[in-house]
This record gives structure tokens, C-alpha cells and sequence, in this order.
């Protein structure tokens, strides 16, 4: 038995247990992904870099257009070498209008990190996506991120100033009465966003919204334990969808936690100091050999797995 499946999620499955499997992603059919950003547009979003690290006065809704990689035998993905690419970017409506837009099916929304440009951001939700074969329609919300190591503090500001517009995209999702649920994969800084527009959503609508959010995946969520605590407890049952994805030997977080003064990341402690907050949580530690094992939910596919559970989990 390989180190990872003899971990547990939340004390039941492992990390290597099998689940539902689905032939082909929605993406490898439809090479479009919706887009909602707080960024600022570059020469009207009409080729890249689309757009910039700065905060835009208003949030864009659009639709990402990608070329998937190339899966004929003697192509570079046949090898392991081929990516998706972002072709073009179409700008479509408001967050009133994502409801339509997201078809009335299961909506994955992807939420990026710390230090992502908008293509890597859209890149990585696509990779995501099709990696875990996800039928539905996928979203990524970018924030403004500088991309820059030493922009720590931007990026963290301008995390917290677009929670109320996630906010509006979620509202928009759930409350239409024909969208399926809302799954949310949120990665390192990006999880702080994602659980403080969880806390607004969770204010106005209280547990009627419970039905519609299915799984909330934090991977390696770079937030302070006493906040990330204080937080679920004001999310009712929307805490029992949270699924964190940790590593104790996440370099990146380590390194956070020494600029947070020494507070200990959630996604760098341990499973156990985690699991008494009521959230479920799969200890990746054995499934990192790299440098700074930050990235494992693109980068391994037992932790993409546990995602996979997690969404097949709470589909209906």
C-alpha cells in the first residue's frame, strides 16, 4: 500500500481509494471556461496579457475561449509535454447573468493563490478541471495578484477587497432556481477570500444555501489558524462542505507564517490541531517530494482524487 492510500479523509476514505470516474471533463468538449476577475483590464482584455495585476473599479464577467492540448499520438501531450492555452478572452455580462451563462448544471469555481498572473490562473482552473474529469461548467475568479515574490502584502489586500465580489458571484449561482451546485477549489491565498465570501453568503442566506454549495476544497490555505476557527464557526453548516488539503512540509507556507509573525498556516499544521475545528482533512505530507509542495492539487493525482471524492461526495 503506497503512502497515500494510507491516508484518511476525514477518518473514512483514503487517499488512494477509488471513487466515480468519468470518462472526459466537460472542458475536453467545450474548451471554454467562464471567467470572473477583479482585475484590471489591459488594452480592453483583447490579447495578452488580457489582464493586469491592478484593481479594477468594477468586476468582469467573461468567457475564457482555451486550445486543449493536443492528444494524438505523436503530439507533445502524448509525452507529457503538452498544456492548455488561453486563445482569447469574450467579455459577456454581469454577475446577474452567470446563472445563464453557467447552463443550470454543477458549476466548479476555481479560486487562485498567491503570486498568479490571470493566464496562469485561468491555466491552472482548466488543468484542474480536466485532471479530475469534472462534468459541469468551470469558473475561475482572479483577483488581483502582482505576481511578484516579495508583493505579499498586495496580494493579501487585494484578496480581502474582492470578497464582495465573490460574494456576488455566489449569490448569483445559488440563488437561481435551476443551477446545480457550486463546488469551490480554493488554493493557498486564495482560500481567506473564499471563506470570508462564505461567511457573507452564509449571512444573508443562512442555512437555505446549504443545498446549494457542494464541495469546498481549501488546498494548502494560507490563513491563520485563530481566523480560519473563528470563521467557521459563523458559517453554520457550510463548515461540514470544507474538505482542507494539508502538508506540513509546505516551504511556501512556512515561509508565510514567518511574515504572519510565526503563526502556523492551516494548511502547514497538523491534520489533528485541524480536524478538532470540524472541517475534514487529508494530511498530504508523504505525497510531497519536492521543493515547497504547494501546489500538490495540480501536481499529484491521489490529491486530485481526493477532490474528485469530495465533489462526487455531495453531488445529489
Amino acid at each position: 500500500m503506497s503512502a497515500g492510500s494510507a491516508l484518511a479523509l476525514g477518518g473514512c476514505a483514503g487517499l488512494g481509494a477509488t471513487g466515480a470516474r468519468y470518462d472526459a471533463s466537460s472542458l475536453s468538449v467545450d474548451s471554454t471556461l467562464l471567467v470572473a476577475t477583479t482585475r484590471k483590464p489591459v488594452n480592453g482584455a483583447r490579447a495578452k496579457p488580457w489582464f493586469g495585476p491592478e484593481r479594477a473599479t468594477s468586476m468582469t464577467v467573461a468567457r475564457a475561449k482555451l486550445v486543449a492540448p493536443d492528444e494524438s499520438r505523436l503530439s507533445l501531450a502524448s509525452v507529457g509535454l503538452g498544456s492548455w492555452r488561453l486563445d482569447r478572452i469574450d467579455a459577456t455580462a454581469d454577475a446577474a447573468d452567470l446563472a445563464t451563462q453557467a447552463g443550470g448544471g454543477d458549476v466548479l469555481i476555481y479560486v487562485h493563490g498567491f503570486k498568479q498572473t490571470f493566464e496562469t490562473a485561468v491555466l491552472d482552473g482548466a488543468y484542474l478541471s480536466d485532471a479530475i474529469k469534472f462534468r459541469g461548467r468551470t469558473m475561475v475568479f482572479a483577483w488581483p495578484s502582482k505576481a511578484g515574490l516579495f508583493d505579499y502584502a498586495y496580494d493579501r489586500d487585494s484578496a480581502m477587497w474582492s470578497r464582495d465580489d465573490f460574494e456576488r458571484v455566489l449569490s448569483a449561482l445559488v440563488s437561481a432556481p435551476s443551477a446545480g451546485r457550486v463546488h469551490i477549489v480554493a488554493h493557498s491565498m486564495g482560500t481567506m477570500l473564499t471563506l470570508e465570501s462564505l461567511r457573507q453568503l452564509y449571512a444573508r442566506y443562512g442555512d437555505t444555501v446549504t443545498g446549494k454549495i457542494g464541495a469546498v476544497v481549501f488546498a494548502a490555505p494560507d490563513i491563520d489558524m485563530d481566523v480560519f476557527s473563528s470563521a467557521i464557526q459563523r458559517i453554520g453548516p457550510l463548515a461540514g462542505k470544507i474538505t482542507v488539503i494539508a502538508s506540513t512540509n509546505d516551504r511556501a507556507l512556512a515561509l508565510s507564517g514567518q511574515l504572519a509573525g510565526g503563526m502556523t498556516r492551516v494548511g502547514a499544521a497538523e491534520k489533528a490541531a485541524i480536524a478538532r475545528l470540524g472541517v475534514r482533512v487529508v494530511d498530504a505530507s508523504q505525497e510531497g517530494w519536492g521543493i515547497i509542495n504547494h501546489d500538490l492539487f495540480l501536481s499529484n493525482a491521489e490529491v486530485q482524487q481526493v477532490i474528485r471524492r469530495s465533489i462526487d461526495g455531495t453531488a445529489a
